[in-house]
């Protein structure tokens, strides 16, 4: 994987799970994630629903995404 999109997911993982961005940012950002939809996107998913700091609703997202890019393969 590149190293353009690996710098991509980290940035992205980071705003999901900052709580002090607005929730729509933060569910953005996970879009923005699944729509990568490699490996490492999956996993940068599934970190975020494991993240106890992040709301149970973010968390739920979160493995809804992860759900999606599963199913792209």
């Amino acid at each position: 994987m590149s190293a353009q999109i690996t710098n991509e997911l980290q940035k992205l993982s980071t705003i999901a799970a900052d709580m002090t961005f607005t929730e729509k940012i933060r569910h953005e950002a996970m879009q923005s994630i699944d729509n990568i939809g490699n490996h490492e996107a999956l996993l940068a998913l599934l970190n975020l629903a494991a993240n106890k700091n992040m709301t149970v609703k973010d968390r739920d997202l979160a493995l809804k995404f992860a759900r999606e890019v599963i199913k792209k393969d």
